[in-house]
């Protein structure tokens, strides 16, 4: 018998772009100045802290400035150091993060904390590459803390930064993944300068911001417009080129407020899974019509529900999926002692007056919950 021979395409890497120097130090001669003058009094720009310059961040990934401000001001102003984040209770953490959303986020850093008060003294270490190997901090935080704190000639890719480099450069690939993305990493370390790294990184990240925005780029008074190959060619509204986003699929939920004796009932969300250590209002699954949510929530909570009353409907989007919630309020014949399904979402009950809702996490969605029961909270 014949071996047919099978021939294996070898996938070579994509070879890194090259920009000159002439070319990288013009930017930075139009990009820098441009900076200092019109760069915006941001709290965590005050200061050359590298665990302020840490949270902020995390805090900054996925949401706006303008929120992002008074949760880092609050956070900072209660846990000052790394030990003191370390050494905080998981409630408190966030509590303190309620409403911001992403609570992963939160989670993860706590932990990290934990690791570099336990096993490196209580302080970042100065690297990219050093603070890549804790847990939870990633390439992009790793070079905005050492090129920021530290001043390491670190690269940074963010939405802005990447959205930046693939207007100046005409980057024609979807830019969040794959080869788009390994091209736009290789401009940005081609490009930070061995000095002012965190100040050229900033400026690109503040280009994105307010400048080079999604839409409508404001070309006419961008710094660096006469070295802008999309501008050039025509593609400024086009680039970058992004797949299209995943429609939200809708999950339908039920919620029960259980009221008794001026107190609410609020479970914790088991780590890991959606809204992670976070308390809300117990929530069930409700995509079968057929449900009986009195005998469900009574088999989670192991009390005897009566009639509840149903008083409309919350729906909360998240990045993959629109949370559509019955709210169902009830006066409770005693206090739940624990979660009865070992399968629950949830790991703990509470009763826990409004006035003590700040000591504990809440997600965005339990707080509509409430007050769509008609729960005030202080």
């Amino acid at each position: 018998m014949t071996k047919t021979k099978t021939t294996v395409k070898v996938m070579r890497p994509r070879a890194a772009p090259t920009v000159s120097p002439e070319r990288a130090q013009g930017l930075r001669e139009a990009l820098l100045p441009w900076f200092e003058r019109v760069r915006r009094d941001l709290p965590w720009r005050r200061t050359k802290d590298p665990y302020a310059i840490w949270v902020s961040e995390i805090m900054l990934q996925q949401t706006r400035v303008e929120t992002v401000i008074p949760y880092f001001e609050r956070f900072l102003r209660e846990l000052p150091t790394v030990a003191a984040l370390a050494e905080a209770p998981s409630d408190r953490v966030m509590s303190l993060w309620s409403g911001l959303g992403y609570y992963r986020r939160a989670r993860m850093m706590h932990e990290a904390a934990q690791e570099i008060a336990s096993a490196r003294g209580g302080d970042l270490p100065q690297t990219a590459a050093g603070l890549v190997e804790i847990r939870g901090i990633g390439r992009y935080t790793a070079g905005a803390v050492a090129s920021i704190a530290f001043g390491e000639r670190a690269a940074l890719v963010d939405g802005n930064v990447a959205r930046v480099l693939a207007r100046i450069f005409a980057v024609v690939e979807d830019v969040r993944d794959g080869p788009g993305l390994a091209r736009i990493w290789a401009l940005a370390e081609a490009l930070v300068p061995e000095r002012r790294a965190g100040d050229w990184n900033q400026a690109l990240m503040e280009l994105g911001a307010t400048t080079c925005i999604p839409r409508a780029p404001r070309c006419l008074v961008c710094p660096v417009r006469q070295s802008c190959d999309a501008r050039t060619r025509g593609l400024e509204a086009e680039l970058p080129h992004l797949q299209a986003k995943i429609k939200p699929r809708a999950a339908q939920k039920v919620a029960l407020v259980g009221t008794l004796k001026g107190k609410v009932l609020l479970a914790r969300r088991r780590a890991g899974g959606l809204f992670g250590g976070l308390w809300e209002p117990p929530v069930l699954d409700a995509s079968d019509p057929d449900m009986d949510p009195r005998l469900e929530f009574g088999a989670l909570l192991g009390i005897r529900i009566g009639r509840a009353k149903a008083v409309g409907t919350v729906t909360h989007v998240l990045s993959h999926r629109r949370l559509e919630a019955r709210v169902l309020t009830v006066t409770l014949p005693h206090a739940p002692k624990k979660v009865m399904s070992a399968v629950a979402d949830y790991d703990a009950l509470d009763m826990v007056r409004p006035d003590a809702f700040g000591a504990v996490g809440m997600s965005t969605f339990a707080r509509k919950v409430l007050a769509q029961a008609g729960v005030v909270m202080e």
